[in-house]
């Protein structure tokens, strides 16, 4: 099992405090309870919740379960607690303001927090959180890029052994988390996108790419059923002459990467479909060579954008309704996090930030062609930590 070094937890700490120091100068304590929150700043993800006040040592309450956050925690001070009146209790000069995660904690969760802290006021910790992860360090890098390299041997290497004319979508999902998982998948892509699930992520062929669904991203998918729009259909299976489109997160110890992968199945695609897919090619590589430390996302998205013709545009990151707006978007803890590649973001990028960059388009009759590889970001532009094959791999 591997654990969160000390070192780690410290400095993303002390990173924290400086960041609201900079930003929220008014800040008098913060209070975590989101689990992938807690993971980052204690390594476990236990019930619980961590209090940073701004003048004294943070503490870390435990509920369920003490033992394991014990064994598994490099944190220095953890204690247990029963229920909210006991982080009340040993909170005595609390604040009546408190940053707290709003785009995780429920108002029913407040309320039942609420019950014996008695907070009066609630400022968001999120994007200063978010802003923190976003930089990742050599540790966490160490594990997006081991990912990454399963990504690549599995979707570039081994999917397309997988194949098989009548085999359906769900059957080829199930086959390639199977493998993923044999070879280090931590088994879940996470996301942060508020009371939305994603299990792998989509596996489609054919129009089923362009099929609309919840998840706010450029590619459909059909999905199990009407109740988990998830993964791939049990119905849809693979013919000839199909386009076949894999759009799935893989982690170790927590960390992911993104990567999508597009396959001919015995057959061509037409010319135009072909076009579309290396526009989208180079869509990446411009975007790619732009992620540089000071870059800001929202030039980049409007430099690598603003050429496109009206004809291109139209299905580009997504068929229909499922356009979006962005041409990519960080990952770490979960696989949709900032900073993202869209007008409106113009906090500068920095030397370390892990995104994955996705441009595509929709091709009706045909499916979803383009590209997503996840890079890092460093002084000589996007290093891709996901292969460079260029899709549309022929089987």
């Amino acid at each position: 099992m591997t654990l969160v070094p000390s070192t780690e937890l410290s400095s993303r700490m002390a990173r924290l405090r400086q960041r609201l120091e900079a930003q929220a100068p008014e800040w008098r304590a913060a209070l975590v309870i989101g689990k992938v929150n807690l993971y980052y700043l204690t390594g476990t993800m236990p019930s619980g919740a961590l209090v940073i006040p701004r003048d004294g040592e943070a503490v870390f309450w435990v509920r369920r379960s003490y033992t394991r956050a014990t064994q598994e925690s490099a944190f220095p001070d953890i204690r247990p607690m029963r229920s909210f009146r006991d982080v009340a209790a040993g909170w005595s000069d609390r604040p009546r303001s408190v940053l707290m995660e709003r785009e995780v904690v429920t108002l029913a969760h407040f309320e039942r927090v609420n019950k014996y802290l008695l907070v009066e006021k609630v400022e968001g910790l999120d994007p200063h959180l978010g802003a923190v992860r976003a930089v990742k360090s050599p540790w966490e890098l160490e594990r997006i890029e081991a990912a990454g390299r399963i990504h690549q041997q599995v979707l570039e290497e081994v999917v397309p052994t997988l194949m098989a004319e009548g085999i359906s979508e769900a059957e080829l999902g199930a086959d390639l988390l199977r493998i993923m998982l044999r070879a280090g998948h931590h088994g879940v892509a996470r996301v942060c996108m508020f009371d939305t699930e994603l299990l792998m992520g989509h596996v489609a062929f054919g129009e089923n790419s362009l099929r609309p669904n919840p998840f706010d991203g450029p590619g459909g998918v059909e999905g199990l059923c009407p109740a988990v729009p998830l993964f791939g259909s049990r119905e849809r299976r693979l013919r000839r002459g199909d386009l076949v489109f894999i759009d799935v997160g893989c982690g170790v110890d927590g960390y992911h990467s993104d990567k999508t992968m597009t396959y001919v199945f015995r057959g061509d695609l037409p010319e135009a479909a072909v076009a579309a897919h290396r526009q989208c090619l180079a869509i990446q590589d411009a975007a790619a060579t732009r992620l540089r430390p000071g870059a800001v996302p929202a030039q980049i998205y409007e430099e690598v954008t603003r050429d496109l013709s009206p004809e291109f545009q139209a299905n580009f990151m997504g068929y229909g309704e499922q356009q979006v707006r962005f041409l990519g978007h960080g990952v770490g803890l979960h696989i949709d996090e900032p900073p993202v590649i869209a007008a409106g973001f113009e906090e500068p990028l920095e030397a370390g930030m892990a995104i994955a960059l996705e441009p595509k388009k929709g091709i009706a009759g045909v499916g979803m062609v383009g590209i997503e590889n996840t890079f890092v970001v460093e002084p000589g532009g996007g290093r891709c930590l996901t292969g460079t094959n260029p899709g549309l791999i022929a089987v």
